[in-house]
C-alpha cells in the first residue's frame, strides 16, 4: 500500500479526546517549590481551566507564603510540617507532589489519610518497595503518575495511528533524552545526583523514564525483559552509575524499545515508531518549552504536522482535574507506575550485571 487515509482526527489535532461534561475547579496544593514547580507547573495551571492552586508546601514556610502572596488564587503557603498536621487541609481537594523522589511516599500517605487526589510526579518513588508502599496507602484516594506524555496530543495521535494500522505491525521503538543537567543547576549537591534521594540512577529515573513510559503508552503494552549499558565518568556523577545509559526493553510480539538518556548531554529528544509498513517519528517530544513535531512516512506519503502548540503540564493538570471532577480513575495510575518502578530497577541491574534481566 502505497498511500494511506489519514484519520479525521487530524481536522482537530489538539482536541481534548478525555474530556468529560464534568463542571467545577479543582484546588491543588502544590508540595515542593523547587524550579520546576514555580517555573512549570505553577504558570501551568494558572493557564487551566478545571483547577487552581491554593496552597504551597514547602520546608521554608516563609517562602511559601511569600511565593503565595504574588498569585491572586493562592490562598496559604505553608511547612511540611503543617502539612502533615493537616494545616489549611480545608483549602484544597488534591496536592501535587514535587519532592524528591524518595520522599513522594510520606505526602501521598498524609494526603491519603486527609482524602486528598493525589497527581504524583514521576519516577513515582525511589525504589520499587516504597512505590508498592505508596499504591497501597492510595487505595482510597485517586492517584495519577505525572506522565505528561500521555495527554500530550502529538502523542497520542501517534498511538491512534498505531492502532489504526498506519504502521503496520509495530517492529521497533527507538526514544532518546538528553540535558545537561549542571547547567540547569550548577550544584553537584543537588538531590538529582543524591541516590538517597533520587533512587537507583540519575539519567534513566528522571529523562529515560521518559522514552520507556511513551513506548509502554504508544504500543498499550508492558515490557517482558530489559538490556543496559551504564556509564559515568565526570567527577559530578560519581555518586550515581548513569551519567550515560542507553537500555533495550523487549514487550511481547519481538516488539523491541531502545533508549538512550545522558544528564550530560546536549539537549535533544525524540520517539521513533517504526513498522512493517510505515514510520511515526516525534522529534523533539519530550521537554514541554520545545514545540513538538510528528512526521508520518508510508509508501509515497512524507508529511510533516504542523499544530497549534498545547502546553504539556495544563494538558496534565486540566486532564487530573477532570479525572477528579467526573469521580473517574485517571490513567496512568498507580498500577501503571508501578510497572515503570520494577522496569527502572531491571535496567539498572542488567546495567550493572551485564546481562538481560526478565521482568
Amino acid at each position: 500500500m502505497s498511500t494511506f487515509d489519514l484519520p479525521e482526527f487530524f481536522d482537530e489535532f489538539t482536541e481534548r479526546d478525555w474530556r468529560s461534561d464534568a463542571d467545577g475547579t479543582v484546588r491543588i496544593a502544590m508540595i515542593g517549590l523547587g524550579w520546576w514547580t514555580l517555573e512549570k507547573a505553577l504558570p501551568a495551571v494558572e493557564r487551566a481551566e478545571l483547577c487552581e492552586t491554593t496552597v504551597l508546601v514547602s520546608s521554608d514556610a516563609e517562602r511559601a507564603t511569600a511565593t503565595a502572596e504574588r498569585h491572586e488564587t493562592i490562598q496559604d503557603g505553608i511547612s511540611y510540617e503543617a502539612f502533615h498536621d493537616g494545616a489549611a487541609s480545608e483549602e484544597y481537594d488534591a496536592v501535587y507532589i514535587a519532592t524528591p523522589n524518595a520522599v513522594h511516599l510520606e505526602y501521598a500517605e498524609t494526603a491519603a489519610e486527609l482524602d486528598k487526589a493525589i497527581l504524583c510526579e514521576k519516577p513515582m518513588e525511589a525504589s520499587v518497595e516504597r512505590a508498592e508502599k505508596l499504591v497501597e496507602a492510595c487505595e482510597s484516594v485517586p492517584l495519577m503518575i505525572a506522565y505528561r506524555m500521555q495527554t500530550e496530543p502529538a502523542v497520542r495521535r501517534a498511538r491512534e495511528l498505531v492502532r489504526e494500522g498506519f504502521v503496520g505491525d509495530p517492529v521497533a521503538i527507538h526514544g532518546a533524552m538528553t540535558q545537561r543537567l549542571l547547567d540547569i543547576n550548577s550544584d553537584t549537591d543537588q538531590w538529582r545526583l543524591d541516590p538517597d534521594l533520587a533512587g537507583y540512577g540519575a539519567s534513566v529515573m528522571d529523562l529515560g523514564i521518559y522514552p520507556l513510559n511513551t513506548a509502554r503508552f504508544v504500543l498499550d503494552s508492558d515490557p517482558t525483559s530489559v538490556q543496559a549499558s551504564i556509564s559515568s565518568s565526570h567527577d559530578a556523577f560519581s555518586a550515581v552509575p548513569d551519567e550515560r545509559a542507553s537500555f533495550r526493553v523487549d514487550f511481547p510480539d519481538d516488539v523491541s524499545t531502545v533508549c538512550t538518556a545522558s544528564q550530560n548531554a546536549a539537549q535533544s529528544s525524540h520517539l521513533r515508531i517504526t513498522g512493517t509498513a510505515g514510520e511515526l517519528e516525534l522529534d523533539p517530544v519530550f521537554f514541554p518549552d520545545e514545540p513538538r513535531k510528528l512526521r508520518l512516512r508510508r509508501g509515497d506519503l512524507d508529511t510533516t504536522i504542523d499544530f497549534d502548540q498545547r502546553s504539556q503540564m495544563t494538558e496534565e493538570f486540566d486532564y487530573f482535574a477532570d479525572r477528579v471532577l467526573s469521580e473517574t480513575e485517571p490513567q496512568p495510575n498507580g498500577e501503571h507506575g508501578l510497572v515503570d518502578m520494577r522496569a527502572l530497577e531491571a535496567i539498572y541491574e542488567a546495567g550493572e550485571s551485564d546481562s538481560p534481566v526478565s521482568l
